[in-house]
């Protein structure tokens, strides 16, 4: 085997070799429970963990309360109407538990449902949000809101993002509740809590907001380059647990449930994150809070929550505390405003991954390439551009190199007949020969180690971002996070029925346009390089494009169009250079040098 091709397979090796390495210097944190704070102590207020049944509470503590489906779905609604959400708040509760987006839909089509992100209980995946306050200091549960409250809509008609609403509830105890709740342009729910004490004694209470999920969710993806399942946000340090982690919390036996409790200083959130949508109670800066993650075994409930420290209100007295709640897609433009607006670190909410630091950029510059193309697909050749030109000083270096070798390669033929057997001779006359010539065999790996963890990240991108779903490009290829669409199946788009689906035995035998393109561009890339001298590798070598082009075929098109432009401008360069060297080369033979200097090295 060449030197080249040495070269190439130390620098996949070293490549995975570095990518492993990261996992196993910087693995991801694991949730751990601090021994302080773990859990509350029977004499703390605490927030209701919401049941299916009704459970006996302890003394000093709240009742696991029943939700009461048929409570729920005959309570009266309030409508929530904006330009981009549509759904309706349950005065059973006061929860929040009907949301929509209007500016997303469930399939490309045309007359496909907008995608609902919050569901009601009774529906099939129950999923929503409360507010209200936990009874400390001797009150009762009945002295408070619960989850089955009878509100009283007091000002308002509609929900909307210039017109708030506020519900009122009388308690036994002497205090008039007031929930006020608001809403952007956008997905930001600002829900505003007053307690007026109207009695004689004091009262001492917890303002909460959890946000309650029914199981795992339908579309739960489960893959490994995604999360899906509890994100938060304590004090600029990022917890991301996924569903089933969260059974493998601390047993609080009187709930029946188990939970993670973080105590968050100064700023954070917590809530549920799916593929492109997410929900998160966010208490106002500056403000203490706890944070919990629980799941109720019994019931089957995830649930989140963000328990704010106990107050303390005097006769006569009001106390009022605002928190926000995000519930909507996870646009990276929104999101970063939120951010902008004081939401710690609310960008990091986006699974950017442990390579982050390639991951962020990329996304950064794609988008912007897209808002000024118009054309995410374009935008994705647009940004393979850019990162060839940028890797252009190695990459030149690097087929510099790879042309003086092809100009040794006479001289090293007979080295190796020169050195038979004798591999340490082989290795001392190769060193010299280099050094004089002044060549570095290594020379040709960094490209390729750079290149891995690109493609890597790339692939992240195009995968988590929300702004490539459905993307469309030209032709058949309307969503370049999906599969090609295209394949000899149906005549590559011609014929009016859909491709194999993605990972099935028809979907390997009869692949698409875009992969049909990848495997030749591999071979025309490779056949800048000669064949191996070994048998066995020049085989590996020539079956590596189609493999490729089989393997990557029910990748996202997106990825497959970034890798084929990748390809074609790595020829151009390698061509051009290896001319400007002196060298033609021919793409359906061996390099043939131009320069009679090699022909009489071969000569001698």
């Amino acid at each position: 085997m060449d030197d080249q091709n040495k070269n190439l397979l130390i620098a996949t090796a070293l490549s995975f070799a570095v990518i492993l390495g990261w996992f196993v210097l910087f693995p991801p944190p694991e949730p751990t429970l601090d021994p302080e704070t773990a859990l509350p102590t029977a004499t703390e207020a605490q927030a209701p963990t919401v049941a299916t049944t009704p459970e006996a509470a302890p003394a000093n503590q709240p009742a696991a309360t029943q939700t009461g489906a048929t409570e729920v779905a005959d309570a009266p609604r309030v409508p929530i109407e904006t330009g981009r959400l549509t759904g309706s708040i349950s005065l059973a509760g006061g929860r929040l538990d009907d949301l929509s987006l209007k500016d997303y839909r469930v399939t490309r089509a045309d007359d496909a449902d907008i995608v609902r992100l919050l569901n009601p209980v009774g529906s099939a995946n129950p999923y929503y949000a409360l507010f209200g306050w936990a009874p400390g200091g001797g009150l009762t549960l009945d002295d408070v809101p619960s989850v089955l409250t009878d509100w009283t809509l007091e000002t308002g008609e509609t929900l909307t993002h210039d017109s708030p609403i506020t519900l009122r509830w009388d308690s036994p105890a002497g205090a008039t509740f007031r929930r006020t709740i608001a809403v952007d342009e956008d997905f930001m729910f600002t829900v505003t809590q007053s307690v007026e004490n109207t009695g004689d004694a004091a009262l001492t209470l917890a303002p909460y907001g959890l946000i309650a999920r029914h199981g795992e969710p339908v579309e739960l993806k489960n893959f490994f380059i995604l999360h899906e399942g509890v994100v938060a946000m304590a004090d600029g340090t990022l917890a991301e647990i996924d569903y089933d982690d969260m059974t493998d919390f601390a047993v609080v036996p009187s709930e029946g449930a188990q939970a993670e409790v973080t105590q968050v200083t100064e700023s954070g959130w917590i809530g549920f994150t799916d593929h492109y949508w997410m929900t998160s109670v966010i208490p106002e800066n500056g403000t203490a809070f706890r944070q919990v993650a629980k799941y109720n075994a019994a019931s089957n409930i995830y649930q989140t929550e963000a328990v704010q420290p106990t107050v303390t209100i005097a006769p006569g007295q009001t106390q009022e505390v605002a928190t926000q709640l995000f519930a909507g897609a996870k646009e990276w433009e929104t999101i970063r405003e939120y951010q902008n607006r004081g939401v710690d670190r609310f960008i990091d909410s986006i699974d950017w991954g442990w390579f982050f630091f390639l991951t962020k950029p990329i996304f950064w510059l794609l988008h912007n390439l897209n808002l000024l193309i118009g054309n995410m697909g374009w935008a994705i050749i647009g940004l393979t551009l850019i990162i060839k030109a940028i890797l252009f000083p190695l990459a030149y270096k690097s087929y510099v190199s790879m042309a003086k070798m092809k100009e040794l390669q006479p001289q090293m033929e007979k080295i190796k007949e020169r050195a038979g057997e004798d591999r340490q001779k082989l290795q001392q006359e190769m060193m010299e020969l280099y050094k004089k010539e002044k060549v570095n065999p290594a020379s040709g790996c960094l490209p390729i180690l750079l290149q891995i963890p690109i493609f890597f990240s790339l692939y992240k991108v195009i995968f988590v971002t929300l702004e490539l779903r459905h993307a469309p490009w030209l032709g058949p290829f309307q969503d370049l996070s999906a599969p090609d669409p295209t394949s000899i199946f149906n005549f590559f788009g011609l014929l009016p029925w859909a491709a194999p689906t993605p990972g099935s035995l028809l979907a390997l035998v009869f692949i698409g346009i875009l992969p049909l393109l990848l495997g030749i561009s591999m071979w025309l890339q490779q056949k800048l390089n000669p064949a191996p001298t070994d048998p066995t590798q020049a085989m590996i070598f020539a079956w590596m494009p189609w493999v490729f082009m089989f393997m990557l075929g029910g990748f996202a098109s997106g990825l497959v169009v970034y890798w084929i432009a990748n390809n074609t401008i790595t020829f151009t360069q390698q061509y051009l250079i290896m001319r400007s060297q002196g060298y033609k080369p021919d793409v359906f033979g061996n390099i043939k040098s131009s320069l009679s200097r090699s022909s009489k090295t071969g000569q001698k």
